[in-house]
Protein backbone atom coordinates (compact mmCIF):
# COMPACT_ATOMS: atom_id res chain seq x y z
CA UNK A 1 0.00 0.00 0.00
CA UNK A 2 1.56 3.49 -0.82
CA UNK A 3 0.82 6.33 1.46
CA UNK A 4 0.00 9.13 -1.00
CA UNK A 5 -1.63 7.87 -3.34
CA UNK A 6 -4.26 5.43 -2.32
CA UNK A 7 -7.97 4.99 -3.07
CA UNK A 8 -10.72 3.25 -0.91
CA UNK A 9 -13.69 2.12 -2.30
CA UNK A 10 -15.62 1.87 0.90
CA UNK A 11 -17.30 4.47 3.00
CA UNK A 12 -20.11 4.34 5.87
CA UNK A 13 -23.11 6.10 4.16
CA UNK A 14 -25.21 5.53 6.88
CA UNK A 15 -25.58 8.98 7.30
CA UNK A 16 -27.72 9.33 4.04
CA UNK A 17 -31.08 8.71 6.21
CA UNK A 18 -30.04 12.05 7.59
CA UNK A 19 -29.39 14.15 4.58
CA UNK A 20 -32.71 15.23 3.99
CA UNK A 21 -33.59 16.32 7.75
CA UNK A 22 -30.37 18.46 7.70
CA UNK A 23 -31.53 20.11 4.53
CA UNK A 24 -34.05 21.55 6.30
CA UNK A 25 -31.84 23.58 9.05
CA UNK A 26 -29.58 26.59 8.18
CA UNK A 27 -25.72 26.09 8.81
CA UNK A 28 -25.65 29.18 11.80
CA UNK A 29 -28.28 27.07 13.46
CA UNK A 30 -26.50 23.76 13.23
CA UNK A 31 -23.22 25.24 13.98
CA UNK A 32 -24.58 27.04 17.29
CA UNK A 33 -25.18 23.63 18.64
CA UNK A 34 -21.72 22.39 18.15
CA UNK A 35 -19.83 24.89 19.86
CA UNK A 36 -19.53 26.78 16.92
CA UNK A 37 -16.74 25.39 15.52
CA UNK A 38 -17.70 23.05 12.67
CA UNK A 39 -17.82 26.19 10.01
CA UNK A 40 -15.27 25.86 7.00
CA UNK A 41 -13.40 29.07 6.24
CA UNK A 42 -15.06 31.98 4.59
CA UNK A 43 -12.61 31.75 1.68
CA UNK A 44 -15.20 29.09 0.51
CA UNK A 45 -17.92 30.66 -1.91
CA UNK A 46 -20.71 29.49 -3.20
CA UNK A 47 -20.33 29.75 -7.41
CA UNK A 48 -23.18 28.12 -8.52
CA UNK A 49 -27.02 28.83 -8.33
CA UNK A 50 -28.69 25.75 -6.40
CA UNK A 51 -33.03 25.50 -6.03
CA UNK A 52 -33.57 25.83 -2.16
CA UNK A 53 -32.11 27.20 0.41
CA UNK A 54 -29.76 24.09 2.51
CA UNK A 55 -28.14 21.52 1.28
CA UNK A 56 -26.78 18.48 2.20
CA UNK A 57 -24.63 15.07 1.94
CA UNK A 58 -22.45 12.74 2.34
CA UNK A 59 -18.81 13.67 2.26
CA UNK A 60 -16.54 11.92 -0.25
CA UNK A 61 -12.83 13.04 0.35
CA UNK A 62 -10.26 13.69 -2.20
CA UNK A 63 -6.47 14.65 -0.64
CA UNK A 64 -5.38 15.93 -3.60
CA UNK A 65 -1.46 17.85 -4.53
CA UNK A 66 -2.26 21.31 -4.80
CA UNK A 67 -3.21 22.51 -8.42
CA UNK A 68 -3.73 18.58 -9.70
CA UNK A 69 -7.09 17.06 -10.52
CA UNK A 70 -6.21 13.45 -11.36
CA UNK A 71 -7.37 12.12 -7.94
CA UNK A 72 -10.81 14.47 -8.54
CA UNK A 73 -11.74 13.19 -11.90
CA UNK A 74 -11.10 9.49 -10.44
CA UNK A 75 -13.57 10.51 -7.11
CA UNK A 76 -16.37 12.18 -10.17
CA UNK A 77 -16.36 8.29 -11.97
CA UNK A 78 -16.18 6.77 -8.08
CA UNK A 79 -18.93 9.02 -6.73
CA UNK A 80 -22.52 8.00 -6.19
CA UNK A 81 -25.73 10.06 -6.12
CA UNK A 82 -25.94 11.87 -2.63
CA UNK A 83 -22.14 12.29 -2.39
CA UNK A 84 -20.65 15.54 -1.26
CA UNK A 85 -16.78 15.95 -3.26
CA UNK A 86 -14.31 17.74 -0.91
CA UNK A 87 -11.08 18.31 -1.54
CA UNK A 88 -8.65 19.05 0.50
CA UNK A 89 -6.02 21.08 -2.25
CA UNK A 90 -2.72 20.45 -0.43
CA UNK A 91 0.07 23.03 -0.36
CA UNK A 92 -3.12 25.90 -1.08
CA UNK A 93 -2.15 26.71 -4.65
CA UNK A 94 -4.40 28.89 -5.56
CA UNK A 95 -3.33 30.00 -9.49
CA UNK A 96 -4.81 26.31 -10.65
CA UNK A 97 -8.07 25.73 -10.78
CA UNK A 98 -9.09 22.42 -9.81
CA UNK A 99 -12.79 22.18 -12.08
CA UNK A 100 -14.08 23.86 -14.86
CA UNK A 101 -17.45 23.74 -16.98
CA UNK A 102 -16.88 19.53 -17.98
CA UNK A 103 -16.34 18.70 -14.59
CA UNK A 104 -19.44 20.44 -13.29
CA UNK A 105 -21.83 19.39 -16.11
CA UNK A 106 -20.57 15.50 -15.07
CA UNK A 107 -21.03 15.87 -11.53
CA UNK A 108 -24.68 17.24 -11.93
CA UNK A 109 -25.01 14.23 -14.37
CA UNK A 110 -24.25 12.15 -11.80
CA UNK A 111 -26.41 13.48 -9.42
CA UNK A 112 -23.72 15.11 -6.49
CA UNK A 113 -25.03 16.72 -3.90
CA UNK A 114 -22.32 19.25 -3.98
CA UNK A 115 -18.69 20.01 -4.07
CA UNK A 116 -16.37 22.09 -2.07
CA UNK A 117 -13.17 22.83 -3.03
CA UNK A 118 -10.32 24.34 -1.06
CA UNK A 119 -9.26 26.04 -4.15
CA UNK A 120 -10.07 27.75 -7.37
CA UNK A 121 -12.51 26.65 -10.14
CA UNK A 122 -12.73 28.36 -13.54
CA UNK A 123 -15.30 28.74 -16.54
CA UNK A 124 -17.30 30.87 -13.57
CA UNK A 125 -20.54 32.03 -15.73
CA UNK A 126 -21.05 28.44 -16.20
CA UNK A 127 -20.55 27.44 -12.66
CA UNK A 128 -23.13 30.23 -12.16
CA UNK A 129 -26.03 28.53 -14.28
CA UNK A 130 -25.62 25.01 -12.81
CA UNK A 131 -27.76 24.29 -9.82
CA UNK A 132 -25.46 22.13 -7.91
CA UNK A 133 -24.16 23.51 -5.27
CA UNK A 134 -20.28 24.18 -6.36
CA UNK A 135 -18.17 25.94 -3.40
CA UNK A 136 -14.53 27.32 -4.05
CA UNK A 137 -12.17 29.58 -3.14
CA UNK A 138 -11.89 32.14 -6.38
CA UNK A 139 -11.49 31.32 -9.73
CA UNK A 140 -8.57 31.34 -12.11
CA UNK A 141 -8.67 30.79 -16.16
CA UNK A 142 -5.37 28.55 -15.29
CA UNK A 143 -5.61 25.16 -15.45
CA UNK A 144 -4.40 22.18 -13.39
CA UNK A 145 -2.02 19.50 -13.90
CA UNK A 146 -3.33 15.90 -13.61
CA UNK A 147 -0.38 13.76 -12.61
CA UNK A 148 -1.02 12.98 -9.02
CA UNK A 149 -0.07 11.74 -6.49
CA UNK A 150 -3.55 12.10 -4.08
CA UNK A 151 -5.62 9.55 -2.05
CA UNK A 152 -9.67 9.34 -1.89
CA UNK A 153 -11.91 8.68 1.18
CA UNK A 154 -8.77 9.17 3.69
CA UNK A 155 -9.50 12.23 6.18
CA UNK A 156 -8.49 15.54 5.29
CA UNK A 157 -8.42 19.07 6.16
CA UNK A 158 -10.79 21.50 3.79
CA UNK A 159 -11.38 24.97 5.00
CA UNK A 160 -9.88 24.98 8.25
CA UNK A 161 -11.67 21.74 8.94
CA UNK A 162 -11.14 17.80 9.85
CA UNK A 163 -13.29 15.98 7.17
CA UNK A 164 -13.76 11.92 7.34
CA UNK A 165 -15.52 9.98 4.65
CA UNK A 166 -19.32 9.74 5.54
CA UNK A 167 -19.17 12.87 7.91
CA UNK A 168 -22.13 14.74 6.39
CA UNK A 169 -21.27 18.16 4.78
CA UNK A 170 -24.08 20.68 5.00
CA UNK A 171 -24.49 24.00 2.85
CA UNK A 172 -26.11 27.16 1.97
CA UNK A 173 -25.24 30.71 1.49
CA UNK A 174 -23.54 31.27 4.57
CA UNK A 175 -21.08 28.21 4.03
CA UNK A 176 -19.92 24.91 4.22
CA UNK A 177 -20.12 22.94 7.88
CA UNK A 178 -19.21 19.14 8.49
CA UNK A 179 -21.19 17.02 11.24
CA UNK A 180 -19.07 13.80 12.23
CA UNK A 181 -21.26 10.98 10.92
CA UNK A 182 -20.77 9.50 14.97
CA UNK A 183 -22.75 13.00 16.16
CA UNK A 184 -24.98 13.03 13.38
CA UNK A 185 -28.31 11.97 15.38
CA UNK A 186 -27.41 13.72 18.86
CA UNK A 187 -26.53 17.02 16.34
CA UNK A 188 -29.30 16.46 14.27
CA UNK A 189 -31.69 16.82 17.31
CA UNK A 190 -30.19 19.94 18.93
CA UNK A 191 -30.84 21.44 16.28
CA UNK A 192 -34.17 20.62 15.31
CA UNK A 193 -34.94 22.08 18.76
CA UNK A 194 -33.01 25.14 18.24
CA UNK A 195 -34.13 25.89 15.18
CA UNK A 196 -37.91 25.97 16.61
CA UNK A 197 -37.11 28.39 19.49
CA UNK A 198 -34.43 30.59 16.99
CA UNK A 199 -37.76 31.09 15.05
CA UNK A 200 -40.07 32.32 17.74
CA UNK A 201 -36.87 35.15 18.38
CA UNK A 202 -37.01 36.24 14.85
CA UNK A 203 -41.22 36.69 15.39
CA UNK A 204 -39.75 38.39 19.15
CA UNK A 205 -37.66 40.47 16.89
CA UNK A 206 -39.69 41.65 14.54
CA UNK A 207 -42.91 42.45 17.06
CA UNK A 208 -40.98 44.14 19.57
CA UNK A 209 -41.30 40.90 22.21
CA UNK A 210 -37.66 39.83 22.35
CA UNK A 211 -35.95 39.15 25.95
CA UNK A 212 -32.93 41.59 25.94
CA UNK A 213 -32.34 41.68 29.36
CA UNK A 214 -29.54 39.23 29.19
CA UNK A 215 -27.22 42.08 27.45
CA UNK A 216 -27.02 44.18 30.50
CA UNK A 217 -26.73 41.24 32.69
CA UNK A 218 -23.65 40.53 30.81
CA UNK A 219 -22.38 43.94 30.41
CA UNK A 220 -22.29 43.99 34.54
CA UNK A 221 -21.28 40.44 34.40
CA UNK A 222 -18.11 41.11 32.34
CA UNK A 223 -17.19 44.53 34.27
CA UNK A 224 -17.73 46.62 31.44
CA UNK A 225 -17.27 50.63 32.52
CA UNK A 226 -20.66 52.70 31.43
CA UNK A 227 -19.94 56.37 31.40
CA UNK A 228 -22.16 58.49 31.38
CA UNK A 229 -20.16 61.88 29.86
CA UNK A 230 -18.49 62.17 25.91
CA UNK A 231 -15.16 60.93 25.26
Amino acid sequence: MTVGGRIYLKKDNSGLELVKAFAKIPTANIADTMGRSCAMHPRIKLFSSPHGTVWAGIALTVKSRGGDNLLIHAALDMAREGDVIVVSNEGGVDNRSLMGEIMFTYAAYKKLNGLVLDGPIRDVKSAKEITLPIYATGSTPGGPYKEGPGEIDEPISCGGISVNPGDIVVMDDDGVIIIPLKDASAVLAAAQKLQETDEAKVVAAGNGTAKREWVAKAIETKKIEIIDDYY
